[in-house]
């Protein structure tokens, strides 16, 4: 089946040649599971022309915020709520996740409790999680019907589930120990440096990044929530 990726950023361009795109990121995490892709740069205002142009919808995270004025946000959103009643399956990731709820009537902003950088652990109904992370805004509010599946202290919807076709997560299950450190070499700048060192020590701790690929998959093939 075709995975449609709908790139709402890209990665620093020092990292691109060595770790690749968010994309790449993206294809290499959900190698296996017999998905081909197709990617749209909706950054560039490049949008799907239907729902059912591709059995699956990915988004990415971005460096952008959901609620800022950019003229790919309002097509992206009301893209998203066509998926939601074609009932084609979607998954969102940081940006994706913030901007599906955004799109659904939830709300997004700067978290008061400041940046989540690196391995967190989040729970999952009972069983702790540990994934990378990178954002300081997310889903204080959620939308209307939707479930958060996921929490932890610092972020109280941390992922969310609206339908047996439509989940999304806040971290990041396709950043690895190397794409955090170029992020804190290269997109550190604006985060505080207590943060940073508590991150680049986590850098060799294992994450359950292959666990969390392995549920996205099963959303897309529409075969469970």
């Amino acid at each position: 089946m075709q995975i449609g990726i709908l790139e709402t950023g890209h990665a620093p361009d020092a990292l691109r040649p060595d770790l690749g795109d968010y994309a790449d990121l993206f294809e290499g995490l959900l190698s296996g599971h017999d998905f081909t892709f197709r990617r749209y740069d909706v950054e560039a205002q490049e949008m799907p022309a239907s729902p059912q142009d591709c059995d699956g919808w990915l988004i990415t995270g971005s460096r952008h915020g959901a609620y800022e004025d950019h003229p790919w946000i309002p097509p992206l959103e009301a893209f998203i709520r066509a998926v939601r009643e074609a009932e084609v399956p979607m998954v969102g990731i940081c940006f994706g996740h913030q901007i599906i709820a955004q799109a659904l009537g939830g709300r997004v902003e700067k978290f008061a409790g400041g940046w989540a950088v690196g391995r967190q652990l989040y729970d999952f109904g009972g069983e702790a999680v540990a994934l990378n992370a990178w954002h300081q805004d997310q889903v204080t509010v959620a939308p209307p019907g939707a479930r958060a599946v996921a929490a932890s202290a610092f972020c109280e919807n941390a992922a969310l589930l609206y339908s047996d076709r439509i989940w999304s997560i806040q971290p990041h299950p396709e950043f690895d120990a190397r794409f955090i450190r170029g992020l804190i070499e290269h997109r550190g700048g604006a985060v505080p440096e207590d943060r940073l060192s508590a991150a680049e020590a986590a850098l060799e701790r294992p994450t359950d990044s292959a666990r969390i690929a392995d549920h996205m998959a099963q959303i897309l093939k529409g075969l469970r929530a």
